[in-house]
């Protein structure tokens, strides 16, 4: 049984789709690939600031901070610093990265496995020096993720693709695997938790996919693997290969 680490930069999560996500399923995630959690960090901010101003804010915040330590997670909060940037505009961030790059490399030297959830190309350093002490490290990432970053872990988790990870929604979501010249594409989705839980026979054709309620050309079709777009469908079964129908690419914005 692998020992394993799990390091989550929240703030980076829910900026790029993955607001709301389940922390419970990030356990089960890991679980999923044989191994035993022993850490699990989630770094995020925190602004006393307005906290201080806004009972209701501050409420709102604590009890989602105390949910996320009932699925036992350690948290790690940085403070939100506030600046004015060089257009006059009054910004608030908070960067936790440091944090999470130190506790990983210190943290995971009895560890096997490493789920890092973020999608920040700055981390690939920080990969490459896990792998670098034998560490498998896999990524957890939604939206705007860097392509290094996902090229360098051992294992790349599409957060969209995960299920029970985001809210309930009747929308599948896959992406293409295999398209062909004759109008028609195959779809990978996933099933499971486990890496091995693809299933890789849903069928779409090309009249089933719209972009803003308009056909798309065979060309802009095809180029849906190429650039790796997320396809939102619903799945039908029964009649033959199992189809997607209804199928758009998918906005997480």
């Amino acid at each position: 049984m692998l020992k394993a680490g799990i390091f989550l930069d929240v703030e980076n999560l829910s900026r790029t789709g993955g607001r709301g996500f389940r922390y419970e399923t990030v356990r089960r995630l890991v679980e999923a690939q044989g191994a035993t959690v022993l850490r699990a960090n989630a770094y995020l901010s925190i602004d006393v600031q307005r906290e201080d101003e806004d009972d209701s804010y501050r409420q709102a915040k604590e009890n989602h901070r105390n949910a996320v330590r009932r699925n036992g997670f350690h948290l790690v909060l940085k403070e939100a610093r506030r600046y004015r940037n060089d257009d006059g505009v009054d910004v608030v961030k908070a960067n936790a990265d440091l944090d999470l790059a130190v506790d990983a490399l210190l943290q995971a030297e009895n560890l096997d496995y490493v789920l890092l959830g973020t999608g920040d190309g700055d981390f690939l350093r920080l990969v490459r020096a896990l792998q670098d002490k034998g560490k498998r490290v896999d990524v957890l990432s939604f939206g705007n993720v860097s392509g290094d970053l996902k090229r360098e872990a051992d294992y790349h988790h599409y957060g969209f693709l995960i299920p029970d990870l985001l809210p309930p929604s009747d929308t599948r979501i896959g992406v293409m695997h295999y398209v062909d010249e004759r109008g028609f594409a195959y779809l990978t989705v996933r099933e499971g938790l486990a890496v091995s839980d693809l299933r890789t026979d849903v069928i779409l054709y090309a009249n089933d996919y719209t972009e803003d309620g308009r056909k798309v050309s065979a060309e802009r079709f095809r180029d849906l693997k190429t650039r790796e777009v997320l396809i939102a469908f619903e799945l039908v079964e029964g009649e033959g290969k199992p189809r997607a129908r209804n199928a758009t690419a998918f906005d997480w914005k």
